[in-house]
């Protein structure tokens, strides 16, 4: 009658059958690395990855974008005047007001965390601003080619970059947004770009942004929706150690002369 020797057995079984200890140390690899998580969600603020609409995506997304004067101006000093962002509001109400079709126009004037570069001196640059109409993909804001939006960057204001922007409100994101922009008493001279995402030749006059994550506009998890997360990775990590235990336990169960 042989002997009962569970590790000689493990240790045998593991030698001659290695895909199922490749297997074994898989399971017990994500099984550690989920307990390692769950630790790390319990001790940090985590952002909610349900919420991928946010004013730092937005931001983003325009840095990727190069505006470029239009070729049919004449230079960067051929521009025309916009109504101020209380006008504009204004006459955005009116024409809402007056469609019964329309879709909820959302205007927003906000202090945001982009800054303007290009080769024009910085004479030129004193309280300007730029026009474009940007799709709702260009933005990654949505599938629809159809749905544009607005958008004019004013700087020089306090030394700040103000960002208005007009758009159907199911659009932008609804939450944490940034300070508002003070109301300018004086219409800026605004000059009309086209975006892109192609490299722009040297002819051409551009601006590009640079944008900065703001962590205050990200949306964390809520503590108890961080409570959540943590026992479902403990969970998970539990039920795969307790397969990891089934089948050491068959392994050592097995003859290891009689399998040899």
């Amino acid at each position: 009658m042989g002997i009962f020797q569970p590790i000689s057995n493990l240790r045998v079984n593991a030698s001659h059958n290695p895909p199922a200890a490749t297997f074994f140390f898989c399971l017990l690899t994500l099984a550690i690395s989920l307990i390692c998580l769950s630790f790390y969600s319990e001790t940090h603020t985590l952002p909610n990855p349900d919420n991928t609409k946010n004013w730092n995506n937005l931001f983003f997304s325009l840095s990727q974008l190069y505006l470029c004067v239009k070729a049919n101006s004449s230079s960067f000093l051929d521009r025309s005047s916009i109504p101020s962002p209380l006008e504009q509001k204004k006459d955005q109400a009116t024409s809402v007001t007056n469609s019964s079709n329309s879709l909820s126009v959302t205007l927003e004037n906000l202090r945001v965390p982009l800054v303007i570069t290009t080769s024009l001196t910085s004479n030129q640059l004193k309280e300007f601003s730029l026009s474009t109409v940007l799709s709702a993909r260009e933005l990654h804001l949505g599938d629809e080619e159809t749905a544009n939006v607005t958008i004019q960057i004013t700087s020089g204001v306090n030394k700040s970059t103000c960002l208005t922007i007009s758009a159907p409100a199911h659009l932008l994101p609804m939450s944490l947004s940034p300070p508002k922009c003070p109301a300018l008493e004086k219409n800026i001279k605004t000059t009309y770009v086209v975006a892109s995402n192609q490299l722009p030749t040297a002819s051409q006059t551009c601006f590009s942004l640079d944008s900065k994550d703001d962590p205050t506009l990200v949306i964390m998890l809520t503590k108890e929706e961080q409570s959540v997360a943590v026992r479902h990775l403990l969970e998970v990590s539990v039920c795969l150690l307790g397969v990891c235990l089934i089948l050491c336990i068959a392994a050592s169960l097995i003859d290891s002369n009689a399998t040899m």
